[in-house]
């Protein structure tokens, strides 16, 4: 059974975890990604008991398909994030929990470092019974042609990919039209995100709002034969975050425009 199209509570990024549940079912979503980031959006704390996350999400009506814990992967404390975010979503019963090479900045990365503490976190999603999806997000992993070769580096099964729909042009330069297929044995999870400007442009509207051509973008997924979990994030412009009403209206814009595409 396909996963229910999810909004991502990053988009909700300097509100409460109480708000963005409350906006993204307001927008018509039942699914949610969880964010659980240190330093930038940690709506989840894993070191907190999980019985409050989970009456919060049965209020709401939602199912979580998602845990994003970002850290750097190439130290020894980022690692130690990912161990503890694999554990707390088999706990919590996700399936997935969705990183990035070098945290929430992702520049300068150090690749012999991550390749030094992959295999550690892999072995950690193996016991948890959970796949780690990677983020295309920052240098190494800037677009799915680029990641490839690091993938088939890696080689482990627990280790996959979270496609973001306009990363790949923010920091690759690509359009995800274009470069889904190149990644498509690997993809874990997508991030639907669109996109105004070119690279290093930081403009995330609503998807159908900026210039990404969704109705492509998922049928190349489904060339590839991926059916989800799809996740909704909206970053507009960056700090200062838009007040929250325009947030939970951007986030079911996105929701309607989805699903007239066939996502629900």
């Amino acid at each position: 059974m396909a996963s229910p199209l999810a909004g991502h509570t990053n988009s909700y990024h300097t509100y409460s975890f109480e708000e963005a549940l409350d906006g993204i079912a307001q927008a018509g979503y039942r699914g949610v990604e969880l964010s659980a980031v240190p330093g930038w959006t940690e709506h989840v704390v894993l070191d907190e008991p999980k019985d409050a996350v989970r009456a919060r999400l049965d209020h709401y009506g939602l199912e979580a398909v998602s845990l994003s814990a970002h850290s750097d992967l190439t130290t020894k404390d980022g690692l130690a994030h990912g161990v503890k975010a694999v554990t707390w979503a088999a706990d919590f019963g996700i399936p997935i929990v969705n990183t990035a090479i070098g945290g929430h900045w992702s520049e300068d990365e150090d690749e012999s470092a991550f390749m030094g503490n992959i295999d550690a976190l892999a072995d950690a999603a193996a016991a948890a019974g959970v796949v780690v999806a990677l983020e295309i997000h920052g240098d190494i992993m800037a677009s799915g042609a680029k990641t490839l070769p690091l993938m088939e580096r890696i080689g482990r099964e627990e280790i996959k990919v979270n496609y973001d729909t306009a990363n790949c042009e923010f920091y690759g330069g690509v359009a995800a039209v274009d470069d889904i297929a190149a990644i498509g044995p690997y993809l874990a999870h997508c991030h639907l995100k669109d996109k105004v400007g070119g690279a290093r442009v930081w403009n995330f509207p609503a998807p159908g709002e900026g210039h990404v051509d969704f109705a492509a973008v998922l049928k190349a997924f489904a060339d590839v034969g991926f059916t989800g979990p799809y996740s909704v994030e909206v970053e507009f412009e960056g700090e200062p975050w838009p007040p929250l009403a325009e947030v939970t209206r951007a986030m079911g814009s996105a929701y309607r425009h989805l699903s007239s595409l066939g996502l629900s």
